[in-house]
């Protein structure tokens, strides 16, 4: 009887461990996002651009300060918003000449430091965030020490992707560029490839069966020194190479007004792609003028795409300030504690639109990032920097987890704020 109740109990045991083992298996398959198809997902932009000095680039404290070769302090410093580096460990911290409230030295992060990277991808998966757009402006390919630098941050990306479970695209942003200088991306993404094989990792998201690729910069009536040939040209190449193409283009372009070229050859330019991503930073400044936006704008911008074969990524934002950059109004169109930002996403799934590109995951500098920033930022005579409207420094990545739910119908556009 002892012998078959320990039998029993083997046999028991057994069956209770290998469906744990299956049950943990399940979740783990389920917090892999699936690399096959932007449809369903929420991406942000990542900027990685943001360096300090002791990190190792030799680059100082870029995009913290105006003069990177000196040190981060009143008179000298580009950012809005003041992240929390509370969860960074001792070496991924740096400190800078200002301090906070209770007398405390203020610290930021370096995007050179390859933890925090990681760091920013397990919060990425933690809160349900599907992934990023890694951004290589095109006009620093040709500077050694910033091509390093692109190329450590995307390294570290690809790790924290990996083991996040979380999937990146590379986006090429073409500000900057004279003429004849867009030819730098075709370079530059030929050596990702066969130096790097970055298109060949199972985090490496895929459309329509190819890898993603995104230019930004194509159709803007800003006085570009490059022209639209040189991006129908790039484009045309890249889908040669079995590149699926996603262009970010200006809010109007669909009319050819405001923002816009009138020029006829955008419209044959999209054409040729493969997603539509217009750049929406500014174009509204509150919430009902967002939910205006997205049905006079973004509805029709969809369907025009749709008739076209295209799919359609608007673009969101939680809100937008840059006086320490440019010396513009502080708070300039403000967060509402996640209300602007929460009635775009709702805007966009009225308008049946499948996809959402966040814009920034780390954009401190013009006050549009997601990423845990502090209630609290330094203060000083003549300082000013945003606080967080009272709110704790991960609101904004439980929102855009949220987001990523109300995309997949997983709850109702009715749904209250977060």
């Amino acid at each position: 009887m002892i012998i078959a109740r320990r039998v029993a109990f083997a046999f028991w045991f057994l069956c209770a461990t290998a469906a744990a083992a299956a049950a943990d298996a399940t979740r783990a398959t389920n917090m892999v996002v699936d690399n096959s198809t932007l449809t369903g997902k929420v991406m942000c932009g990542y900027q990685g651009w943001f360096n300090c000095e002791g990190d190792g680039a030799d680059l100082g404290w870029t995009h913290w300060a105006r003069n990177r070769n000196k040190p981060v302090r009143p008179g000298n410093v580009t950012v809005d918003l003041w992240p929390d580096v509370s969860e960074l460990e001792a070496d991924e911290r740096y400190a800078t000449g200002f301090t906070h409230a209770d007398g405390t030295t203020a610290e930021v992060f370096s995007s050179g430091n390859r933890k925090t990277v990681l760091r920013h991808f397990q919060w990425m998966r933690h809160y349900g965030i599907d992934g990023v757009f890694m951004q290589r402006f095109a006009n620093g390919l040709k500077d050694p020490d910033s091509l390093r630098h692109k190329n450590n941050v995307l390294l570290h990306a690809r790790e924290g992707a990996a083991k996040s479970g979380r999937v990146l695209a590379v986006m090429y942003d073409l500000s900057g560029l004279r003429a004849g200088q867009v030819e730098r991306v075709r370079s530059d993404w030929t050596m990702l490839q066969e130096k790097m094989n970055v298109s060949s990792d199972p985090t490496y998201l895929h459309h329509d069966g190819g890898p993603v690729v995104a230019v930004w910069g194509v159709g803007f009536d800003d006085d570009r020194r490059y022209a639209l040939g040189e991006c129908f040209e790039l484009v045309k190449w890249l889908k040669s190479e079995g590149c699926t193409v996603m262009l970010g283009v200006p809010s109007f372009w669909r009319e050819g007004r405001r923002d816009a070229t009138d020029d006829a050859m955008l419209h044959a330019v999209l054409k040729h792609a493969d997603i539509v991503s217009p750049w929406s930073i500014g174009r509204y400044r509150t919430s009902g003028e967002a939910t205006r936006h997205a049905a006079d704008i973004w509805q029709p911008d969809r369907e025009w795409c749709a008739h076209h074969g295209l799919g359609f990524l608007p673009v969101v934002f939680p809100g937008f300030s840059w006086h320490n950059l440019t010396g513009g109004r502080i708070d300039d169109i403000p967060r509402l504690k996640g209300r602007f930002l929460w009635s775009q996403i709702v805007g966009a799934k009225r308008a049946d639109c499948e996809m959402i590109y966040v814009a920034m995951f780390d954009e401190v500098d013009e006050g549009t990032a997601i990423l845990k920033c502090t209630d609290q930022p330094p203060v000083g005579q003549g300082i000013q920097f945003l606080a967080y409207e009272g709110l704790p420094s991960d609101y904004y990545l439980k929102l855009v987890g949220q987001a990523g739910r109300l995309l997949r119908g997983e709850v109702s556009v009715t749904s209250p704020l977060p």
